[in-house]
Formats: C-alpha cells, sequence, structure tokens
C-alpha cells in the first residue's frame, strides 16, 4: 500500500526556472544560423570576373552558408537564355566537390535562378 501513495517533491521554482533558462540559452548558442548569400551574374561575364564570383562563392560555401546564384539578363540577353545556362551548369561543375544542388537553374522572368548548399561530413555531392 505504500508504493501506490503520490510522492511529492518540495522545490524551489526560482531555482527551476532558472535552470530552464540556461538549458534554452545553452540550446540557442549549439544552432548555426544558415544564411542565403546571393551571387548575381550576367550572360557576358568575363573570365575573371566568374573566377572572382566563383572564389567568393566558395567561401560562403566553406562558411556553411547556402549560395543563391542569379543570372540576370537585361535586354536582348533575354534571346540567349542557353548562354546563361551555359554559365550556371559551369558554376555546377567548379563547385560540385563542396556543394549540394538544392534547386536547380529555372527561368523565372528576367533571371534564372539555382541555389547550392554547402557539401556536409555525411552529405552526398551531385
Amino acid at each position: 500500500m505504500a508504493a501506490d501513495m503520490p510522492i511529492v517533491k518540495i522545490m524551489d521554482y526560482s531555482k527551476f526556472r532558472f535552470e530552464q533558462l540556461k538549458k534554452a540559452k545553452d540550446a540557442k548558442k549549439k544552432q548555426k544560423v544558415v544564411h542565403i548569400k546571393e551571387v548575381k551574374i550576367r550572360p557576358g561575364v568575363g573570365e575573371h570576373d566568374y573566377e572572382h564570383k566563383i572564389k567568393h562563392a566558395k567561401e560562403f560555401l566553406e562558411k556553411g552558408d547556402k549560395v543563391k546564384f542569379t543570372m540576370v539578363f537585361r535586354g536582348r540577353e533575354i534571346v540567349h537564355t542557353e548562354i546563361g545556362m551555359k554559365i550556371l551548369v559551369n558554376i555546377l561543375e567548379d563547385l560540385k566537390e563542396i556543394s549540394v544542388v538544392e534547386k536547380r537553374p529555372s527561368h523565372e522572368g528576367r533571371n534564372m535562378t539555382m541555389i547550392l548548399s554547402p557539401a556536409g561530413p555525411g552529405k552526398k555531392t551531385k
């Protein structure tokens, strides 16, 4: 009969509240906030500019941020979307060791966008 009796624990509520807040603070500290960095490119991008933008994208990916590539078409460039697609495919090839494709290149109005996320130790590259 003694085992069926309820057990009451008397505790200091302020100490309990403090410990709860401390646990929540530690959990928030361990979180990693992922930012999306955008790199804008034009279809007539020069070789040096292209390499410079790839270098920046590598830095962003190594820091753990996602990278959004935006190909911007202006004027009559919109007729030659295959040039923009070719450049985005080259970017995929250049960054395939350190990134995973989150969103494949897609055409939206005058822009073509693609999102790459960093390849972690457990993620496979495509």
